[in-house]
């Protein structure tokens, strides 16, 4: 599990409304006077909660690390075949930023993670969430002989996840025009295609 500070119901609240701001503006939009008009706080109640722009940036992505290691979680609790599992940890990531596209601005904005080195490791923990879910997904499937195994595990990771964070990037650079869960389906497909051992070995 990632370890985070616990960020409270409020902060929750405050995130969501930060999210609809950096939909409608972007990062460059989102100030804590901005945030305080959306909430109908006065600027001096907000900084209670957050002590700047980048301090809300921050709590907006460790809490997604963390929503993201619940819902793979979840989604995998009750899967035991290795192409199913990494059907349903991409599935449940389309679906996840689908419904809340604001953290689709957050995480694929360019030039954040060279804006503050605290925002470039919270990015990267949200990697390694993914990662941590994926790997045994792969390590399972070529023990299995379903996943090739003429690559190492980590580099069919680097494919898989260069491949998805791509999609994701020209989504948020079309403002979210086309279909994330059509073209995500495919992809994951397309994926599986790559991946998959043609000659499986009967266990």
């Amino acid at each position: 599990m990632v370890k985070t500070r616990n960020i409270t119901e409020r902060q929750i609240e405050l995130i969501e409304a930060a999210g609809k701001i950096l939909t409608r503006s972007g990062v460059s939009g989102l100030t804590v006077k901005n945030l305080a008009t959306e909430m109908q706080f006065s600027e001096g109640a907000l900084y209670r909660h957050f002590s700047s722009k980048e301090q809300i940036i921050m709590s907006m992505l460790e809490y997604l690390a963390n929503e993201l290691d619940r819902r793979y979680k979840d989604a995998l609790s009750s899967i035991s075949d290795p192409k199913q599992r990494f059907i349903a940890v991409f599935r449940n990531q389309f679906r996840f930023f689908i419904e809340k596209p604001h953290f689709a601005v957050v995480v694929f904005s360019d030039g954040l993670m060279e804006e503050n080195t605290q925002i470039n490791e919270k990015i990267m923990k949200i990697m390694a969430v993914k990662v941590k879910h994926l790997l045994p997904i792969l390590l399972d499937g070529q023990s299995k002989k379903i996943f090739i195994t003429d690559l190492e595990t980590d580099e069919l990771s680097h494919i898989v996840l260069g491949a998805i964070r791509l999609l994701m990037l020209k989504w948020r650079a079309s403002n979210f025009e086309f279909d994330l869960a059509q073209r995500g389906e495919q992809l994951i497909q397309s994926l599986l295609k790559i991946i998959c051992d043609q000659n499986p070995v009967s266990l």
